[in-house]
């Protein structure tokens, strides 16, 4: 797996967001370069975690989209005298 990587104005905005929540949830005040180091270690240490959650979910939508299509099919079959 290649790494994950944040552009300049995602990293800026995720930034934003653990500073409010130090702000908001602990009552403490962060800077941006302390904020940015914490991203960059759940993205080092946590990141495939979320990343494969991800994975799982799309593979399970496309098994559940290809269900249906498998059932769409089948339901366009005719009749015939011929059994599988």
């Amino acid at each position: 797996m290649k790494p994950i990587k944040f552009s300049r104005e995602e990293t800026k905005a995720i930034v934003g967001e653990i500073q409010d929540y130090f702000h908001h949830e602990l009552d403490q005040e962060i800077g941006a370069i302390p904020a940015e180091m914490l991203m960059s270690f759940f993205v080092d240490k946590m990141g495939a975690y979320f990343y494969n959650r991800g994975v799982y979910d799309a593979q399970g939508l496309i098994r559940e989209r290809m269900d249906s299509l498998t059932d769409d099919i089948f339901g366009l079959e005719q009749p015939t005298k011929h059994t599988r």
